[in-house]
């Protein structure tokens, strides 16, 4: 079950398509996080999800909330993935142990090996303020992300 909003976000470390590694408790103490699962890089509703993202960046930096990927790809998939498509935001990799993260999230399809589109405005001390997904196939509707960021305000 996705995790709902007023639930803490459980913490991890997941290293970006640089091979740093970020934790989420930490991130949380400088500004929001969006936290953005989708199944893989390369495809097709991803890559134009993430692409509408990097294409509006401005909405998330205007109210200081910053945006990560989070996928089961490798971080050298997600590095030719980012640098291809030019994204100026992190992409964490949820490799190994293989969806650890997701499964955490509620979000992991077990029998896919891969994490649904979900998406979680996270705030001070960790607490969802804002959780939305949608069913395998289908792409987030970028209007929930203005709603999301909008209640900050």
């Amino acid at each position: 079950m996705v995790l709902e909003v007023g639930t803490i976000a459980p913490d991890f470390t997941l290293s970006d398509q640089h091979g740093e590694e970020l934790t989420l408790s930490e991130l949380v103490t400088e500004s929001p996080v969006a936290l953005v699962f989708f199944p893989l890089a390369f495809s097709g509703i991803c890559t134009g999800e993430l692409c509408e993202l990097r294409d509006n960046i401005a909405i998330f930096e205007d109210a200081k909330v910053r945006v990560f990927g989070v996928s089961v790809d490798s971080v050298y998939t997600l590095k030719a993935w980012a640098d291809q498509e030019g994204y100026n935001f992190s992409v964490l990799s949820d490799f190994w142990p293989h969806g650890g993260v997701s499964k955490e999230y509620g979000v992991f399809i077990e029998e896919a090996g891969i994490a649904t589109r979900a998406t979680f405005l996270i705030g001070k001390d960790r607490e969802i303020l804002a959780s939305f997904a949608t069913e395998p196939g289908q792409a987030r509707d970028f209007a929930a992300y203005r709603e999301a960021v909008a209640k900050l305000a």
